[in-house]
């Protein structure tokens, strides 16, 4: 039988996948699920077949053959979506091959949105939920500790004895830093969010380590006007100004660099700024692009995918919280010679 008369069928069935590789029903059910001892040639044979036949296995036969529904829930009070949507990009690439899909739920941080979101996946029978938030150092408004399904967090506090994945601020901040340092700025600054925040306290912890002796931290509102507003002190105040400038987002670097044209001062020539974030519809819109630190999200959305994963599978994942690096990219905004040979005015440091 010819694969196009096959495709003509309402629906391809692995008897047509068996039929069309020459194997039986078994062996093609092995295969394409890589189980079962036969030749690479057979198993590949067979994947093949079923790729050119457009084969789509059946979810529910899956689901009652391994007493799983083939879902997982991302519950989130990131209703802005800075941070969960990126997430959500990196879950959906690690979990699409495995023919896993992921439903989005936004609770704000309304508890009772949030417990009525988490019945209702338990009614759906997910494999695991995976909880993103905006904020490392908060928990959601609901409780997931006690749920017979796995979890996983990103982003957002969770119990101790769970699995939590969040962006290492500390060495993103260190590289970005010691990369002003490198350029030969010796009054580094840094302008930054609300004290309260754990992300700035280990921002600042980094960049203290590498500055010393005359750091100077200004902590305000995550805001443009910020920015603004504490080049306004800095520059009014006696005494020589910054050559450079470590900002605690992408938001206030913008201000930053804005407040700085306004007063005539040269970015980079006088001045380097740094942001942190790379929210790229902040950083590529301001002029010079901005050098920032990429917290890698669409990775910890992919890691978070294959853990929640491993999970359902039933396999043994430590707990505990893991950091995973970010990337220092740099652009137009602070200067250095490695801009020449990027055409797209972009280099990548770090892990």
């Amino acid at each position: 039988m010819r694969y196009a008369d096959v495709a003509k069928a309402e629906r391809i069935r692995i008897y047509d996948v068996a039929r069309v590789a020459g194997v039986s029903v078994a062996t093609a059910s092995k295969a394409l699920n890589d189980t079962g001892r036969m030749t690479e040639q057979t198993r590949e044979r067979v994947k093949q077949t079923a790729a050119a036949l457009g084969f789509r296995p059946n979810a529910m036969a899956r689901a009652l053959t391994q007493q799983r529904s083939f879902t997982i829930g991302l519950l989130t009070n990131d209703t802005y979506g800075r941070f969960t949507l990126p997430v959500m990009a990196g879950v959906a690439e690690a979990l699409v091959d495995q023919g896993v899909s992921v439903f989005l739920c936004g609770i704000e941080d309304d508890a009772a949105l949030g417990q009525i979101h988490v019945d209702a996946m338990r009614d759906k029978q997910v494999d695991g939920i995976i909880a993103a938030g905006k904020r490392i150092d908060r928990r959601l408004p609901v409780d997931l500790s006690n749920l017979a399904i796995p979890v996983v967090y990103v982003f957002t506090e969770g119990p101790e004895d769970a699995i939590t994945l969040v962006s290492d601020d500390e060495q993103g901040a260190r590289e970005a830093v010691e990369w002003l340092v490198q350029l030969g700025r010796q009054r580094v600054v840094h302008i930054t969010g609300p004290a309260s925040f754990a992300s700035v306290t280990a921002r600042e912890t980094a960049y203290r380590d590498v500055v010393g002796a005359g750091a100077q931290v200004l902590n305000g509102p995550w805001s443009e006007a910020w920015g603004h507003e504490a080049v306004a002190k800095l520059w009014d105040a006696e005494g020589p100004h910054p050559d450079g400038i470590f900002c605690g987002n992408d938001q206030i670097a913008r201000g930053v660099v804005d407040a700085l044209r306004e007063r005539g001062v040269d970015v980079p020539g006088d001045v380097s700024v740094v942001g942190f974030d790379n929210w790229e519809i902040v950083a590529a819109a301001t002029r010079p692009p901005l050098s920032t630190v990429d917290m890698n999200l669409k990775e910890m959305g992919r890691e978070a995918g294959r853990l929640i994963l491993q999970l359902a599978e039933g396999k043994a994942v430590p707990a505990g919280i893991r950091k995973l690096p970010c990337k220092l990219l740099v652009r137009q905004s602070c200067g250095s010679a490695l801009r020449a040979s990027h055409s797209n005015g972009e280099a990548r440091l770090g892990i």
